[in-house]
């Protein structure tokens, strides 16, 4: 029944093995990729038509984790698995880039790629597999794909590279980095390093793309044994029309290419294109061209324009050099009620970012497949359209919004201070205003400035840079700090973040079949002359972290208590706690190790809310002087209580500084006063003294009443 194909290799210290035939038969093609105990099911789907009025590749990439992968019953009311996780957009994503490019130009033929999660053995990262898998899946389709892609993880520990670490070995490498490439050259990139050189980052590069050729070979053999045969595939070509479109719009559009103002160079082109679709499209006669047609024809022929003058002539379309930087401008504390904001503006590229601090109450629950877990520091990014002048629907973030903001949050987190240093809750929003090429990089720069607006301690300010690619047979440039018309008419959009000290942060992606470590040498070498002149420039708004953080953000107070004492502060059914947050106005978090943080706006509340708790858990001392109230007068003294719940009696000779005839002559019930503690006997009983007390400065003065030569007073 089955006609089932297995290919296996030893990998990194696991077993990776590609099936096919037995399950999902009737997909173009399917891969069912195991490593270790994690496997995905892959397919690929292609429509057998051109979808109609596209002038793109219609591709779509799926990765979905199913919750029975990890032997868990999905949460919330409907107990199945709902909209994507991030974790499943920022897989997809993973998955799309370097495939993505390998497809032919002209195809528009819709195509789906699904990867399942069908098991999780909770140590390998099912990203890569999915990659892998669906690499082998189009490789046998028949799909136009000039693959086989492969990819890995690399881990960098104690100096060495480690290819596919598992969770466990992550937490000790100073390297999270997934990479992807076809046989000769690299094709994507993405990464999180705790402040690499750019020769390490590099070497990392290398590493990866040399131990993924095994995982390449392996596809190859698969499709040996079980390719469907290659469909036939025409790129249709019109020499004619190229040469009209060329005549009719070459000259307004190398014109158009010299504005240096991105709104004016689009409103031209837009004229432009309208002029030659107007001459040339179906409204002008029965032999007129559909607009996908003349809008491929158009885009190639500004590609053209702009890479030949790029290449040969070294002019950009806002006439800087290659490695020229924009017009920086950063600003801090813009928005007076928020905990940390910043504005900052590169060239036409704009983002306001916002810092707010929040208690741990405020952290974000993740519910994954590994297990649920806390994260106390969240990025989020929004792109509305009128940042590019354009008219479009909002709603919630999508998938560029989500991998943009992920890709600064890594940047970000490696400079963040530990939790038990700065016990606060972190969330940066960055609300992108204009953009005109690399706004991800722009939240980076925004970030750090907001964060230290706030009063974060970083441990050094990070800063971003897009690099971009042009590359031609008669050679190649690189771009730093590309435009918008720079990423999409180019080969490569190349992400660069980190600090002074070295990368925090990469992600490369490649429109043509891949670079040379040469290529990716020369723009690592770029990026860092960029990003320390970026840098400077962000320490002209700010240098270093505010000392404290602003008076609109609540300030922390940490103190720990005994693990037996956390009942008595919580009280039963949270009584005592939910009492002391309502008084004082104070937040009050309690943890299981008797970690205890108090965050208030003032530091009156914060101070009485301290008080409180001490004043529950705390043991009193001899020779400790406190604040208490009368309770009870009896004949021989009074009895007050001072510590919390506990009471304490001050003796009638201990009153006063003379001979006190009747107790109600000096105190009675209600009365604040000042005690100091003179005995605590093996029962727990309490002797006081409120003449060793000042009672209006609370100052021990025992030295001075020892001797009693004072009579009382007439």
């Amino acid at each position: 029944m089955f006609n089932v194909t297995k290919k296996s290799i030893e990998w990194g210290g696991r077993t990776l093995t590609l099936e096919t035939g037995k399950i999902a038969r009737q997909a173009d093609g399917a891969v069912l990729a195991t490593y270790g105990n994690t496997v995905v099911l892959c397919t690929v789907v292609a429509s057998k038509k051109p979808k109609a009025d596209v002038d793109f590749f219609p591709l779509t990439v799926n990765y979905q984790e199913k919750a029975f992968a990890a032997g868990k019953i999905p949460g919330g009311f409907f107990k199945r698995e709902g909209r994507p996780t991030e974790k499943e957009v920022l897989t997809s994503r993973l998955i799309d880039r370097p495939i993505r490019p390998l497809f032919p130009d002209g195809f528009y033929n819709e195509t789906q790629v699904v990867c399942t999660l069908l098991s999780h053995d909770l140590q390998n990262d099912p990203d890569m597999v999915a990659l892998v898998g669906a690499s082998a899946a189009l490789t046998l389709s028949g799909v136009p794909f000039m693959g086989p892609v492969g990819g890995c993880r690399v881990g960098y520990i104690n100096g060495e590279y480690l290819l596919n670490p598992t969770r466990a070995e992550l937490l000790d490498s100073k390297l999270d980095l997934v990479v992807a490439g076809t046989a000769r050259s690299v094709l994507m990139v993405e990464s999180e390093a705790q402040e690499l050189s750019e020769e390490i980052m590099l070497g990392a590069v290398s590493y990866g793309h040399k131990e993924m050729q095994a995982v390449i070979n392996l596809i190859i053999s698969l499709a040996e044994n079980a390719a469907k045969d290659p469909w036939d595939f025409q790129k249709t070509s019109n020499e004619a029309l190229t040469a009209q479109v060329r005549e009719l719009a070459e000259a307004d559009l190398r014109a158009a290419y010299k504005l240096t103002g991105k709104q004016d160079r689009s409103n031209r082109l837009d004229e432009i294109k309208a002029g030659v679709k107007a001459k040339l499209g179906k409204e002008s006669g029965e032999n007129g061209y559909d607009d996908k047609t003349l809008g491929n024809q158009l885009k190639k022929l500004e590609q053209d324009i702009v890479r030949t003058d790029y290449v040969q002539n070294k002019v950009r379309i806002d006439g800087r050099g290659a490695a020229d930087i924009r017009q920086i401008i950063g600003e801090v504390g813009v928005l007076p009620m928020t905990h940390g904001s910043a504005l900052f503006t590169r060239g036409e590229t704009q983002a306001v970012v916002v810092a707010t601090l929040g208690t741990s109450q405020d952290e974000q629950i993740i519910d994954a497949l590994e297990g649920e877990y806390r994260e106390n520091f969240m990025l989020h990014y929004n792109f509305p359209p009128y940042s590019t002048g354009e008219v479009g629907r909002m709603g919630s973030p999508g998938r560029r919004e989500i991998g943009h903001g992920k890709l600064a949050w890594r940047a970000v987190r490696p400079m963040l201070p530990a939790k038990d240093e700065f016990p606060y809750t972190l969330r940066c929003v960055s609300e992108i205003t204009e953009s005109n090429g690399s706004s991800s990089m722009a939240t980076v720069c925004g970030s750090s400035l907001a964060l230290m607006d706030a009063g974060v301690p970083l441990k050094r300010p990070v800063a971003g840079i897009a690099m971009g690619l042009i590359k031609e047979k008669s050679g190649f440039i690189v771009l730093s700090d590309i435009l918008g018309d720079e990423d999409h008419l180019g080969d490569m959009d190349f992400k660069v973040a980190g600090t002074d000290q070295g990368i925090t942060a990469l992600q490369m992606d490649i429109k043509i079949d891949g670079i040379t470590e040469e290529i990716m040498k020369v723009a690592l070498t770029q990026a860092h002359a960029g990003r320390n002149h970026i840098l400077g420039e962000m320490a002209k708004a700010l240098s270093a972290p505010r000392e404290s953080v602003g008076t609109t953000a609540p300030r922390i107070t940490t103190m720990n208590i005994p693990k037996d004492k956390i009942r008595e502060v919580i009280g039963s059914g949270g009584k005592v706690i939910r009492e002391i947050c309502e008084v004082t106005g104070a937040k009050v978090d309690i943890e299981d190790d008797g970690t205890v943080r108090i965050a208030a706006t003032n530091e009156e509340a914060g101070k009485k809310a301290y008080d409180w708790i001490y004043s529950i858990v705390a043991e009193p001392e001899v020779g400790q002087i406190h604040s208490g109230k009368v309770v009870r007068v009896v004949d021989f003294g009074a009895f007050v209580n001072f510590f919390g719940a506990k009471d304490g009696l001050v003796h009638i000779s201990e009153l006063a500084d003379f001979r006190v005839a009747k107790v109600e002559d000096v105190v009675k019930e209600g009365d604040n006063v000042k005690v100091k503690v003179l005995d605590i006997d093996n029962r727990g009983k309490i002797r006081l003294s409120m003449r060793m007390v000042n009672q209006e400065t609370g100052e021990d003065i025992s030295d001075s009443v020892n001797v009693r030569e004072k009579k009382q007073p007439a």
